[in-house]
């Protein structure tokens, strides 16, 4: 049974808006439009063959801890992630308006 979390500290640029994102271990998203991609069945696995864009389509809140929710443009998969520090809160306060995160390329 694999693990159900693999960290892996990649660099990446974001397909939505290229940004360059330097990785942690943990970094599944782009900080500045908050879009992140399906490469994984389970967190760092990269198991997925899908690979499509997942777009943010809402932030949670809860008890001061703010989530991502992603759903893949391609096939309509929905993940859950945490915010960190250092995403734009421009772009999660657009997401919740129902926008995109764009207007923060």
């Amino acid at each position: 049974m694999a693990k159900k979390f693999q960290k892996r500290k990649e660099d990446f640029v974001c397909e939505h808006c290229t940004t360059e994102v330097v990785g942690n271990g943990y970094t599944n998203h782009c900080p500045r439009c908050i879009w992140s991609k399906h490469v994984d069945i389970n967190p760092g696995d990269r198991a997925s063959s899908c690979e499509g864009a997942m777009r943010a389509i809402d932030i949670e809140v809860k008890a001061c801890t703010y989530t991502i929710v992603h759903q893949c443009i391609l096939c309509g998969h929905k993940r859950k992630n945490k915010a960190v520090k250092g995403d734009s809160i421009d772009a999660m306060l657009a997401i919740q308006r129902g926008g995109d995160g764009k207007e923060n390329r």
